[in-house]
């Protein structure tokens, strides 16, 4: 079991940096916890914890206490930039070697394929969350809060999900982790034993704007109008078509 420990910066009382109508620690809990769901959703061997979880005030002590006492495998610390320059950059304690110099370069790399950012670099500092952490550990700045162009961007969930994606990319990568087998959530509106009876609610599905499609499994024809890796959607989509006066059943595979 690979145990990450993911640190979303500032929060509570210290917001962070700040400008054009954001504060960092908005930023940096979300980018965190959809990392934290990336990796716990769609990974095996891996468990994570964060310092924090809320707009909670936490120590730099706290933060690298919990991960000690926890013995993380690995801390990564997500902040936004602030003083007037744009792209993203990272941050190792000066002077490691292997695997955080490897680490750094694996996580930094996976982070840019994904994130329309300008590189900054990969750089050292003499930070507490890098210095005090008894494991391999990395800081990274995620773009410039005052910097419109930068903020813009900041403005999109859309984006802090592709960044969390990176970051999650980068440690699947590093730690060889394994993905879970895929599951989907698929629509069903009818299984019948004659085909030309599900070829019937395949044409009224369609009709009425659904795109169904006509599946022989388990020795019945199945009319099956959606399939999804999210259960919210397939709810969603289920709802609409039981609005539309078809019997609906979600199913797991």
């Amino acid at each position: 079991m690979v145990k990450i420990f993911i640190d979303p910066g500032h929060g509570g009382a210290d917001s962070g940096a700040t400008g054009n109508g954001l504060l960092e620690k908005n930023l940096t809990l979300k980018i965190a916890t959809t990392l934290r769901d990336i990796l716990v959703n769609e990974y095996e061997g891996v468990s994570v914890k964060l310092s924090r979880t809320g707009d909670e005030t936490v120590s730099l002590n706290e933060r690298t206490d919990a991960a000690n006492n926890w013995d993380a495998d690995y801390y990564l610390a997500i902040h936004i930039n602030a003083g007037g320059g744009t792209g993203f950059e990272s941050y190792i304690y000066p002077g490691v070697g292997a695997p955080t110099t490897t680490y750094q370069d694996i996580i930094h790399t996976e982070v840019l394929k994904v994130v329309d950012l300008a590189n900054r670099g990969q750089k050292t500092a003499n930070f507490h969350v890098l210095r005090e952490s008894f494991m391999p550990a990395m800081l990274t700045e995620n773009g410039f809060i005052d910097t419109s162009s930068d903020a813009a961007k900041l403005k999109d969930a859309s984006f802090l999900k592709a960044i969390a994606r990176g970051h999650a990319n980068g440690l699947a990568k590093a730690f060889h982790l394994t993905k879970k087998p895929t599951v989907l959530y698929k629509v069903q509106i009818g299984a019948f034993s004659k085909k030309s009876n599900a070829d019937d609610l395949s044409a009224e599905a369609k009709a009425k704007g659904f795109d169904a499609i006509v599946i022989l499994r388990d020795g019945l024809y199945k009319v099956q109008i959606g399939a999804f890796a999210a259960k919210d959607n397939a709810d969603d989509l289920a709802a609409k078509a039981k609005k539309a006066g078809f019997d609906v059943i979600v199913y797991k595979e």
